[in-house]
């Protein structure tokens, strides 16, 4: 009889603190597991443009040092300080949703920065003009498409936010293009 009743006990008590145990587990969970989860379109998003801006960076500092007309020195500093700012954003975005983010350059894009960084004078000016253009053209693409049918507020927000930046990019990617074509055809005659 008094087995019985310390089994009861037991199991009562085993129930009365149930819950509290499963609270507690789940409040000392990892805060990654806390994270809301991102659609993955917009995942997808988030991981093409900081790769995209890393990039953007990366080939910028090769412009300001190597390039030989003062639009693409000028126009590849824009792109160090723009592209770097909203990565900064980004990545906290990234952390907040839980994506992870590169630490460095996919192997496209080094191999696209390693190509560019053999070349100098007007050849190098000319690819970089080319490689911006159409960078560029994409980028907008992307952000408008994030912006429009994006699912997550955030990502939404955030594409928004940063589509007239790269706009006004395009438009100077367009002029710096054409200049750098002007003068290589110019020296030409």
């Amino acid at each position: 009889m008094k087995t019985r009743w310390v089994t009861t006990a037991a199991a009562v008590m085993a129930l009365a603190f149930a819950p509290a145990v499963t609270l507690a587990q789940q409040s000392s969970a990892p805060a990654a597991e806390k994270k809301t989860k991102v659609p993955s379109g917009d995942k997808k998003f988030i991981e093409s443009a900081y790769q995209d801006n890393l990039a953007e960076v990366e080939l910028g500092k090769l412009a300001s040092e190597r390039g030989t007309s003062d639009s693409v020195k000028k126009f590849g500093q824009r792109m160090v300080d723009d592209h770097g700012k909203a990565n900064e954003e980004l990545a906290k975005l990234a952390q907040d949703k839980g994506v992870s983010t590169p630490s460095g350059l996919d192997g496209r894009h080094q191999k696209l920065r390693d190509r560019l960084a053999k070349l100098s004078s007007s050849d190098f000016d000319r690819a970089y003009a080319d490689e911006m253009l159409k960078g560029h053209r994409k980028d907008v693409k992307e952000f408008q498409r994030a912006a429009d049918r994006g699912k997550d507020p955030e990502v939404k927000t955030y594409a928004s936010k940063t589509l007239p930046v790269l706009q006004e990019h395009l438009k100077q990617a367009e002029d710096m293009h054409a200049q750098v074509k002007g003068s290589a055809k110019a020296a030409k005659k």
